[in-house]
């Protein structure tokens, strides 16, 4: 019975201290032309350790809440001896409430990454200094990951994380080459992290917020009360959008809901959708065939 009991502990113990993330890691050399294939077999490994290895937070997290994401990064060229450049493509996903279906809540492209990368070198972050471009996106993308999933529980929950990830931004500037910086365009890690915390963009988190806490989760229970709330959190950016019509955030939020906002209106009990679809039109234009999906 002892030594049951023991037993019990410890798996209780690796189930509350689990890391936070279940990422899937994917590297894509396809377009190069590399004698040592080997490689970026030795790199995916190394970055999936790094993600899932590290403990992000003080949080226990059991082994069920991790937040499962994927990580896929193609390399485009090899300029020189252990450097490369290519593009990242992250997907975060979280479940929704008393259902089997787990919902996108960050679906991001960075098209223009770049690192140097040694076979069997370690991946350590050291948060006061700037030692490594990949750790630095790497480390960067981890707290991003970790503040949406926040910001869909809870209010600007994800602030303590966004902070962290601009510490990254902030450390990474000088050394770390193109997206850390503001004038390096305007749909890069900088811009995506300075809009995050930019109290001007507060409406793009309510409506993260609302969408999953006031909608989705309550879908099972209240399907036609969910749906006119996530409509509302929907028709909230168009206040967003007339003060800012090019505004990244919007952009990153059809990416990432597009799909899912034609599912939910599609079918199901029916709600009053002519103000949702004539702001998602005015919104994001080029959507319109999804959007003419949705039933009126």
């Amino acid at each position: 019975m002892y030594k049951f009991i023991t037993f019990l502990l410890l798996i209780f113990a690796l189930n509350t201290n689990a890391q936070e993330l279940n990422c899937v890691v994917t590297i894509n050399a396809s377009e190069i032309g590399v004698s040592n294939k080997q490689v970026f077999t030795t790199m995916q490994s190394a970055i999936f350790e790094y993600m899932n290895k590290t403990k992000w937070t003080n949080i226990g997290y059991k082994n069920h809440e991790k937040i499962n994401c994927n990580l896929i990064i193609n390399i485009l060229d090899n300029p020189a001896t252990n450097q490369y450049k290519g593009s990242l493509q992250l997907q975060v996903s979280r479940p929704v409430y008393n259902a089997t279906y787990t919902t996108p809540i960050l679906n991001f492209n960075d098209s223009d990454i770049n690192f140097i990368y040694e076979e069997y070198q370690p991946l350590v972050f050291n948060e006061n200094s700037f030692d490594s471009n990949l750790v630095s996106i790497l480390t960067y993308y981890a707290y991003t990951i970790l503040g949406f999933q926040a910001d869909s529980f809870s209010y600007k929950g994800g602030d303590n994380f966004f902070k962290k990830a601009e510490n990254v931004v902030n450390i990474s500037q000088q050394d770390g080459g193109s997206g850390w910086k503001k004038i390096d365009g305007n749909t890069t890690r900088y811009q995506l992290n300075e809009n995050l915390l930019s109290p001007v963009y507060d409406q793009f988190r309510k409506t993260m917020y609302d969408y999953h806490i006031h909608g989705l989760d309550k879908m099972v229970e209240q399907k036609r009360e969910a749906k006119e709330t996530i409509s509302n959190s929907i028709i909230g950016l168009q206040d967003l959008f007339n003060n800012r019509p090019n505004t990244f955030l919007i952009r990153v939020f059809m990416d990432t809901k597009s799909d899912e906002i034609v599912d939910v209106f599609s079918d199901g009990p029916r709600i009053e959708t002519a103000k949702l679809r004539e702001v998602l039109s005015r919104i994001f234009p080029s959507l319109d065939p999804k959007w003419k999906e949705i039933k009126i």
